[in-house]
């Protein structure tokens, strides 16, 4: 179980339309658990509702965790939320941060892509690059200067040559070309994306020729398709330390169960895009749901909220 922390909100920042910062301290002035760039935290907002948000800032700071948040009325309410209850001086519970989003230690260069509020993870990404003495550049797309966030500690990165703003005017095609950007890779150059659902399908089209293991990426809302699909059949699980097996209909979730049936397992998005659940599994044939595995954790681990299992029995190290 990640252990939940008490922070304080030092500082609420208008950072552009629709977008807020949040700068969370130490109650007493202390210094935060450390994170490395393209972490995370959850965030409890009450009523049992926790939403997770990326880490913009450097994490050479060590006694404040920055997060930018859209507004989002079509969500799940958890923006609209923070954005009306959350204030200075408030008192909130979040997690330790978690990171499934890391930098690669072998990078020769680094392409940043960011889609709106997509920069929250990159922008923390192009502090420990420059530190670091990576070669890397940062591609801000958004509607227009107005939609953009962090414009200050930002300005520092364009005065480089490192940062390019990209304004479509909401028309995707008169943005940034991100085939084009992305149709040589260099050895030794690799990519990471964040952004709404159309730009990370453009940034996935574009790299579909980049060698595996170069190409990162994270969704901070869960694709349509994972929202529509239809769930499998039903299965079982078995408990590895115990031998019990538990019945998982058609229309629930592992973690679901396995909570109501007295096995506790930890959850937060419910989406497989946390890595709350990660559970590892000796035995099954698994449908793989989630955003953050890639394929050599596919072997080993699943995540419970949304992943379903193709085969009759489905063993958990637990």
């Amino acid at each position: 179980m990640n252990d939940t922390l008490q922070v304080l909100v030092r500082q609420i920042r208008f950072e552009g339309k629709g977008i807020n910062s949040y700068e969370l301290t130490d109650p007493d002035g202390g210094e935060l658990p450390p994170f490395t760039s393209g972490a995370h935290i959850d965030v409890h907002l009450g009523d049992g509702a926790v939403r997770q948000y990326s880490l913009s800032n450097d994490p050479e700071e060590r006694r404040r965790y920055v997060i930018g948040v859209l507004k989002d009325d079509g969500g799940r309410g958890g923006s609209s939320t923070l954005h009306r209850s959350l204030h200075v001086q408030d008192v909130i519970a979040i997690s330790r941060p978690r990171n499934n989003f890391p930098l690669a230690d072998d990078a020769k260069k680094v392409i940043l892509l960011a889609g709106g509020i997509g920069v929250t993870p990159l922008k923390s990404m192009a502090h420990s690059l420059q530190r670091a003495g990576v070669d890397y550049e940062l591609h801000y797309c958004a509607k227009d200067p107005a939609f953009t966030a962090f414009e200050d500690e930002m300005r520092r990165f364009a005065d480089q040559g490192r940062l390019h703003y990209h304004f479509d005017g909401g028309d995707p095609t008169r943005g940034l070309d991100i085939a084009a950007l992305l149709a040589d890779p260099a050895p030794g150059t690799h990519v990471y994306y964040c952004g709404p659902s159309g730009f990370m399908k453009a940034c996935e089209g574009a790299a579909r020729a980049w060698e595996a293991g170069t190409v990162h990426f994270e969704h901070f809302k869960a694709p349509d398709v994972a929202i529509e699909a239809l769930p499998a059949g039903a299965f079982q699980v078995e408990i590895a330390s115990s031998g019990r097996l538990i019945d998982v209909g058609a229309d629930e979730s592992i973690a679901d169960v396995l909570n109501r049936e007295g096995v506790p397992v930890e959850t937060s998005c419910q989406s497989g895009l946390c890595g709350t659940c990660k559970t590892r599994y000796t035995s099954g044939t698994v449908d793989h749901r989630d955003y953050i595995l890639d394929d050599g954790e596919r072997g080993e681990y699943l995540t419970l909220c949304v992943s379903r299992c193709d085969s009759e029995r489905l063993v958990l190290d637990l």
